[in-house]
Protein backbone atom coordinates (compact mmCIF):
# COMPACT_ATOMS: atom_id res chain seq x y z
CA UNK A 1 0.00 0.00 0.00
CA UNK A 2 2.97 2.35 0.43
CA UNK A 3 3.91 4.79 3.13
CA UNK A 4 1.59 7.46 4.46
CA UNK A 5 2.28 10.76 6.20
CA UNK A 6 -0.08 11.05 9.17
CA UNK A 7 -0.72 14.21 11.17
CA UNK A 8 -2.09 14.07 14.71
CA UNK A 9 -3.12 17.19 16.62
CA UNK A 10 -3.85 17.49 20.32
CA UNK A 11 -7.52 16.89 21.07
CA UNK A 12 -9.41 18.50 23.96
CA UNK A 13 -7.70 18.25 27.35
CA UNK A 14 -8.08 20.23 30.60
CA UNK A 15 -5.03 22.33 29.60
CA UNK A 16 -6.32 22.80 26.03
CA UNK A 17 -10.16 22.77 26.15
CA UNK A 18 -10.35 23.41 22.40
CA UNK A 19 -7.41 21.14 21.51
CA UNK A 20 -4.43 22.61 19.69
CA UNK A 21 -3.16 22.51 16.12
CA UNK A 22 0.20 23.70 17.53
CA UNK A 23 0.77 20.46 19.47
CA UNK A 24 1.01 17.04 17.90
CA UNK A 25 2.86 14.57 15.75
CA UNK A 26 3.60 13.97 12.10
CA UNK A 27 4.81 10.51 11.29
CA UNK A 28 5.38 8.20 8.35
CA UNK A 29 4.01 4.66 8.47
CA UNK A 30 2.72 1.86 6.23
CA UNK A 31 -1.04 1.43 6.45
CA UNK A 32 -3.13 -1.46 5.20
CA UNK A 33 -6.28 -1.05 3.08
CA UNK A 34 -8.41 -0.38 6.17
CA UNK A 35 -6.13 2.37 7.52
CA UNK A 36 -4.43 0.27 10.23
CA UNK A 37 -0.68 0.07 10.77
CA UNK A 38 0.86 -2.77 8.77
CA UNK A 39 3.62 -4.46 10.82
CA UNK A 40 4.76 -6.66 7.92
CA UNK A 41 5.30 -3.66 5.69
CA UNK A 42 6.94 -1.79 8.60
CA UNK A 43 9.76 -4.38 8.58
CA UNK A 44 10.54 -3.37 4.98
CA UNK A 45 10.21 0.39 5.54
CA UNK A 46 11.26 0.83 9.20
CA UNK A 47 14.17 3.13 8.32
CA UNK A 48 11.72 5.48 6.61
CA UNK A 49 9.16 5.47 9.46
CA UNK A 50 10.06 8.74 11.11
CA UNK A 51 8.20 10.93 13.59
CA UNK A 52 8.29 14.63 14.39
CA UNK A 53 6.77 15.79 17.66
CA UNK A 54 5.85 19.47 17.59
CA UNK A 55 4.68 21.39 20.62
CA UNK A 56 3.87 25.05 21.03
CA UNK A 57 6.88 27.00 22.33
CA UNK A 58 9.16 23.93 22.37
CA UNK A 59 11.76 22.58 19.98
CA UNK A 60 10.62 19.84 17.62
CA UNK A 61 11.70 16.31 18.50
CA UNK A 62 12.61 13.83 15.78
CA UNK A 63 12.62 10.07 16.07
CA UNK A 64 11.26 6.83 14.69
CA UNK A 65 8.10 4.75 14.76
CA UNK A 66 9.08 1.40 16.23
CA UNK A 67 7.29 -1.91 16.57
CA UNK A 68 8.03 -4.34 19.39
CA UNK A 69 7.26 -8.03 19.55
CA UNK A 70 3.78 -8.63 20.83
CA UNK A 71 2.32 -5.84 18.71
CA UNK A 72 3.34 -2.83 20.81
CA UNK A 73 4.09 0.37 18.89
CA UNK A 74 5.96 3.45 20.16
CA UNK A 75 7.64 6.63 19.07
CA UNK A 76 11.33 6.43 19.96
CA UNK A 77 13.64 9.39 20.07
CA UNK A 78 17.12 8.39 21.35
CA UNK A 79 16.67 5.54 23.81
CA UNK A 80 14.02 3.28 25.33
CA UNK A 81 13.80 5.79 28.19
CA UNK A 82 12.45 8.28 25.68
CA UNK A 83 9.88 6.00 24.07
CA UNK A 84 6.30 7.18 23.92
CA UNK A 85 4.07 4.10 23.97
CA UNK A 86 0.87 4.36 22.01
CA UNK A 87 -2.18 2.67 23.50
CA UNK A 88 -3.66 0.09 21.16
CA UNK A 89 -1.98 1.68 18.12
CA UNK A 90 -2.36 -1.65 16.31
CA UNK A 91 -6.17 -1.47 16.69
CA UNK A 92 -6.66 2.11 15.46
CA UNK A 93 -7.63 3.17 11.98
CA UNK A 94 -5.69 6.19 10.82
CA UNK A 95 -8.44 8.06 9.08
CA UNK A 96 -9.24 11.77 9.47
CA UNK A 97 -11.50 12.31 12.47
CA UNK A 98 -10.31 9.25 14.43
CA UNK A 99 -8.61 9.58 17.85
CA UNK A 100 -5.56 7.91 19.44
CA UNK A 101 -3.91 8.20 22.87
CA UNK A 102 -0.17 8.65 23.32
CA UNK A 103 1.64 8.43 26.65
CA UNK A 104 4.17 11.24 26.45
CA UNK A 105 7.56 11.78 28.16
CA UNK A 106 5.87 13.13 31.29
CA UNK A 107 3.88 9.90 31.70
CA UNK A 108 0.55 11.54 30.83
CA UNK A 109 -1.66 9.88 28.21
CA UNK A 110 -3.13 12.54 25.95
CA UNK A 111 -5.71 12.25 23.16
CA UNK A 112 -4.81 13.20 19.60
CA UNK A 113 -7.03 13.56 16.57
CA UNK A 114 -6.04 12.29 13.13
CA UNK A 115 -6.33 15.38 10.95
CA UNK A 116 -4.53 14.32 7.76
CA UNK A 117 -3.40 11.14 6.01
CA UNK A 118 -1.69 11.42 2.64
CA UNK A 119 0.77 9.49 0.49
CA UNK A 120 4.39 9.93 1.49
Amino acid sequence: MGLKKIRLELARTPEFPEGSADCGYEFTAPLDRTGKLDPKQWTHFKDECSVRRFWKEADDEHGRLIHHRGGRWAFSYTSEDEEEPIFRFDKHKFLPGEYVSITEHDGVARPFKVVDVRPQ
